[in-house]
């Protein structure tokens, strides 16, 4: 009995599932098959800009005085006073004394010379009244029948005197000069970068004092490459006023971001044989803002700027985040029913931030920035608007600037 079920169970199993299977099948409806649904993809866009003006072309470099020197003892002797503006960033005036050098042996040496010159000027007195009498004597004696000799006129005499006397005057002068280079001035408005002299201390000839530089005017060298230099159009052998292009110089001081109006005076004119690039030397004038009309903020010398340099007119192409090209030379656009759309267009410049443009591409086209990675027309989009407006440059007022300063001093004292 029990070898029976075994052998009907499963046939009995197998009969009543087909069964149901069939029954099932003849009672219900057959279920609606939904058609796929394509996702869309979120891409960001941004609208183009249709250029008008020029190129502009950027650089950097650093901010460097255009005048620096060395200030060096010209004399030697004890450093006996020292100016207080003679210190490092120390703010000078022209011909203002930075230090003073013992002068006390070059005074006497200065009335040592003074009274050797009229001492000679004593002595070519007397020569040329020697000459003078001489010349009388014979006169009397042979009248005009002879000429007297130039031994017996004492005229050797007299010319030694005057010698003697030019020796001194040029003594004086030296002492003179050497006294006057007891006082260490420059001939510019500038500021002490260092110094390497203190009060008390012994120097002689060619000992060096500090540094200095003027603060007039600044320069910024500008590594601009061949392919940027087409965009400029600049006469490589031009300099001066036959150039002076406007540059705007844009940098951060104290931790804030700030411009400035510079022009650009002159090319260097060589290429560097190792990097291939030539410089450009751009100016600012009153770059510390020592001047009582300045309305800028101080550029220090060792700023690292990026310098914007108008260039070559380029109205009417189209200006896109170097972002927005794709695959060489294409650019997505999503259209009015945001599906993709593929365009060429021909690059005229590129650069790592933006490229220019000319073709199909319109100021009310949506030109997407977001890598698809396989793009085919008609994809469905999900289009979101770039943000295009940049931080605003500003540069904080002196109190809103310590305000912000205690707010965060007290904020970071309340943090746990």
């Amino acid at each position: 009995m029990p070898r029976i079920i075994k052998i009907v169970a499963p046939i009995a199993i197998l009969v009543i599932t087909v069964a149901g299977a069939i029954l099932i099948g003849r009672s219900g409806e057959e279920p609606e098959r939904e058609e796929p649904v394509q996702a869309a993809l979120l891409v960001d866009v941004v609208q183009p800009v249709i250029k008008q003006g020029s190129f502009t072309v950027r650089a950097q470099g650093t901010v460097s005085p255009r005048v620096q020197t060395s200030l060096v003892s010209e004399v030697s002797g004890k450093i006996i006073s020292m100016s207080e503006d003679f210190v490092a960033g120390g703010v000078f005036a022209e011909d203002q004394v930075l230090a003073r050098i013992d002068p006390s042996d070059y005074e006497t040496a200065l009335l040592a010379a003074e009274a050797e010159l009229a001492a000679a000027r004593a002595t070519l007195a007397d020569e040329q009244a020697r000459s003078d009498a001489a010349r009388e004597d014979f006169r009397r004696l042979y009248g005009d029948t002879r000429e007297p000799t130039d031994l017996l006129l004492r005229l050797p005499q007299v010319a030694r005197a005057k010698a003697a006397v030019q020796a001194q005057e040029a003594a004086v002068e030296r002492a003179r000069r050497n006294l006057e280079r007891t006082r260490i001035t420059l001939p510019f408005d500038g500021m002490v970068r260092s110094r390497s002299a203190n009060l008390g201390q012994y120097v002689t000839t060619g000992t060096a004092l500090g540094t200095a530089f003027a603060t007039d005017r600044a320069e910024i060298r500008l590594p601009v490459s061949e392919n940027d230099l087409a965009f400029l159009d600049l006469p490589l052998t031009e300099s001066g006023s036959d150039i002076d292009r406007p540059v705007t110089l844009v940098g951060s001081v104290a931790g804030q971001p700030a411009r400035w109006d510079a022009r650009l005076v002159r090319t260097e004119g060589v290429v560097d044989s190792n990097t291939r690039l030539t410089y450009l030397v751009v100016e600012i004038p009153d770059p510390y803002g020592l001047q009582p009309d300045a309305d800028k903020p101080a550029l220090p010398m060792g700023t690292f700027v990026e310098a914007q340099i108008p260039g070559r007119d380029a109205s009417g192409l189209v200006l896109l985040p170097a972002e927005a090209l794709h695959d060489g030379n294409q650019v997505y656009l999503a259209a009015d029913d945001d599906k993709l759309e593929i365009r060429e267009v021909e690059i005229v410049r590129a650069t790592p931030r933006e490229v220019y443009v000319s073709g199909p591409v319109g100021a009310d086209d949506r030109v997407i920035i977001t890598a698809i990675p396989a793009p085919v027309p008609g994809l469905k989009l999900n289009v979101r608007e770039a943000a295009a407006e940049e931080p605003r440059l500003r540069i904080l007022p002196s109190g809103e600037l310590a305000a912000a300063g205690a707010s965060s001093a007290d904020d970071n004292r309340d943090a746990p």
